[in-house]
């Protein structure tokens, strides 16, 4: 079950000491700024020792200051509106090298998801993909460019590809109504997540086709009707998410699919090049 940290902080307060309490009271109270706090900083701005913020972190159960920062940085994500956001995000980056620090925090999370994405989870999926009788592609809001990206990459393979538009609610679900138990869904949902991608889940999931979900956390609300859950690490860059990583993820699953189907792909390719060349699709003059 998903930790409610705030709730937990509140209800521990009575058995806390002063300068645990001191702490609380300004997590509680500033729970944006504190996610990215150091426990020196932090420890400076209540006016205790970074071994008291260290306790602290402790005594709510977790194995130390950062596991208890990345378990509020977490929450933050999920809760802060978009001006919120950007107010954060300007306190992170200051007066440095924005550029520097984006494309670095953004090759940081690569690394974090390579390392620890699930790979059975991955070829499962793959699977799952080459074999469905439909594909069903779901993402909102920023998520939506991940969907267009994946089901342009698929619909190349597959002529059983169908990207949901997302334009209204009534629309979504009349388009996944005929969802079945052979079919697969890939569902793409980052923080702010959308309720309508989490109703949809659960009626594939209750339909009994496939689920894979391409998202940020195990608590993701998306996660729970996964059959194959994929991981991608993601943080603020401003008001929306780095979706670098699931771009990457989403890359991957094309060229794996691809190459697990890669007789039938070299037919439509040829296909294609026809067609193309016969209706003077790209400019041949380049270079």
């Amino acid at each position: 079950m998903k930790r409610n940290l705030l709730n937990e902080i509140e209800a521990r307060m009575p058995t806390l000491s002063k300068g645990q309490k001191l702490i609380s009271n300004y997590v509680l109270e500033n729970y944006d700024k504190a996610a990215y706090m150091t426990a020196s900083k932090l420890g400076k701005i209540v006016q205790v020792s970074e071994s008291t913020v260290v306790r602290f972190a402790i005594e709510l159960g977790f194995g130390g200051y950062p596991e208890f920062q990345h378990a509020l940085q977490e929450m933050v994500r999920t809760r802060l509106t978009s001006f919120q956001r950007m107010e954060v995000t300007n306190n992170l980056i200051g007066d440095g090298d924005v550029l520097s620090k984006v494309l670095q925090s953004d090759a940081d999370k690569l690394k974090r998801t390579l390392e620890e994405i699930d790979r059975s989870a991955f070829e499962d999926a793959v699977d799952r993909i080459a074999t469905a009788k439909n594909i069903y592609i779901l993402g909102i809001r920023s998520s939506a460019t991940l969907a267009g990206s994946l089901a342009h990459g698929l619909r190349m393979i597959f002529d059983n590809v169908k990207l949901v538009q997302t334009t209204s609610g009534s629309e979504l679900f009349e388009q996944i109504m005929g969802i079945g138990k052979d079919d697969v869904m890939i569902a793409i949902s980052f923080p702010r997540y959308s309720k309508w991608i989490i109703h949809a889940v659960n009626l594939a999931a209750n339909a009994g086709a496939d689920v894979i979900a391409i998202t940020d956390s195990a608590a993701s609300p998306i996660a729970a009707g996964a059959d194959q859950l994929l991981i991608a690490k993601s943080d603020m860059a401003s008001f929306v998410d780095s979706l670098v990583a699931p771009l990457s993820i989403v890359n991957a699953i094309i060229v794996a699919v691809s190459r697990k189907k890669q007789d039938e792909l070299l037919v439509r390719l040829h296909q294609l090049e026809k067609i193309w060349d016969e209706y003077d699709v790209y400019d041949k003059n380049q270079g």
